[in-house]
């Protein structure tokens, strides 16, 4: 048994949970539905400026594959996954449905409780979901849009999106596939199977489960981390820690450096070197927690999306750069399609990190390659930039 660990071997440990390492010679579906299981979500986001968030971490743990493959995979009608506010808006395990039943209901509660929208437009909320009934899976704007021709109620676009996003929160409705990202809704019952829909999954049993899925996806975490890879309330994780504990399926250690407590989970490695380079979505597991990120790899991050140009430190949509087990850098990077070049608008060097010049370099080729861009073009932000550029060029 495993009493204390050093902060390195926590990295380590971290990185081979989330399936960092060698990546194969080529991602196969097999290998996408595994990861995803693996991570158990992949977090959603509409910012677009280099790639939509979900396909990223993939690519930084599987490297380049087929983005129709996963859209297949994820948004087709025959798709094993499904959305739900999980963590945050995220793809997740169909089968997984379930296990979110106590939150839709909590939601409902207070929504119909607290929100005068809500109160306001029962009619339009049952409306939606016969709309639903008769034509789903459907999109916001397609029922918005025949709703203004035909006789009856007619509500706004805003109207209409919010009403469905309410359903969506309380299992009414589920996600039903997305179209140039827009997405379907639909009633459970024409998306999920009876097995998914008929199983009742008490909230003691859920919160056991998902922390559970948490542990194994982290590795090696505090409860504060368990509690925050699904957004899950302390007191509902305290409880789930302790049945786990008992269970042998989560080991106390200590991380020399932390200062809190850790969890291990049973089945968590401890190798002896992770090798990987990446640039990671700001809403990777690596780093989305934020706290996590700068307890575990010393690394200060925030996205600076709606932060105003001027006060910006590092750049609009700044990725972390992991180079073996470190967080050594951050890279700015747009995919000017119309170009077709790959823009790295900064890039930047952790204080007293070592970069590998040569590992970017093929990383940033690697990238470009992947959205189908002929080259890779420097701007000239950040301490790492000039020496970057200087080196894509030399041995370019």
């Amino acid at each position: 048994m495993v009493e204390s660990v050093s902060a390195a071997q926590a990295r380590r440990i971290a990185l081979a949970a989330q399936g960092f390492g060698k990546p194969p010679a080529a991602a196969s579906t097999r290998q996408l539905n595994a990861t995803i299981q693996r991570l158990g979500l992949l977090q959603l986001d509409s910012i677009n400026v280099y790639e939509r968030s979900h396909y990223l971490p993939l690519f930084a743990r599987l490297g380049a594959y087929d983005k129709t493959v996963l859209d297949r995979l994820t948004f087709g009608r025959r798709s094993k996954y499904i959305e739900y506010w999980a963590h945050e808006a995220a793809i997740i395990p169909a089968e997984d449905w379930p296990l979110w039943r106590w939150k839709m209901e909590q939601l409902r509660e207070r929504d119909l409780g607290r929100e005068p929208w809500v109160q306001q437009n029962s009619a339009m909320l049952q409306w939606l979901r016969d709309e639903l009934a008769a034509r789903g899976p459907v999109a916001a704007s397609q029922i918005e849009h025949d709703s203004n021709k035909r006789a009856g109620p007619w509500w706004g676009w805003s109207d209409v999106k919010r009403g469905l996003e309410y359903l969506f929160r309380w299992g009414d409705a589920v996600s039903g596939g997305r179209t140039r990202f827009e997405r379907s809704y639909a009633l459970p019952g024409q998306i999920l199977g009876g097995e998914v829909l008929s199983r009742v999954v008490s909230r003691q049993d859920a919160h056991r489960q998902l922390v559970e899925r948490s542990a194994a996806a982290l590795g090696i975490a505090t409860a504060s981390d368990l509690a925050d890879y699904y957004r899950l309330k302390s007191t509902d994780v305290r409880p789930a820690i302790a049945e786990l504990a008992d269970a042998g399926v989560l080991l106390p250690v200590a991380v020399r450096g932390w200062s809190q407590g850790a969890w291990l989970h049973r089945d968590a490695r401890i190798p002896r070197r992770i090798e990987t380079e990446a640039l990671l979505s700001p809403f990777d597991p690596v780093v989305w927690d934020r706290a996590r990120a700068l307890r575990m790899f010393g690394f200060h991050y925030r996205i600076e999306v709606y932060t105003p140009a001027p006060k910006r430190v590092y750049g609009y949509y700044t990725l972390p750069l992991l180079i073996d087990d470190a967080l050594v850098g951050r890279i700015d990077l747009k995919s000017d399609r119309q170009a077709g070049v790959l823009r790295v608008q900064s890039a930047w060097r952790e204080d007293g990190a070592s970069v590998d010049l040569d590992r970017v370099v093929g990383l940033l080729d690697r990238i470009a390659a992947w959205q189908g861009l002929g080259g890779v073009e420097f701007a000239d932000r950040g301490d790492l930039i000039a020496e970057l550029a200087r080196h894509y060029h030399s041995v370019g």
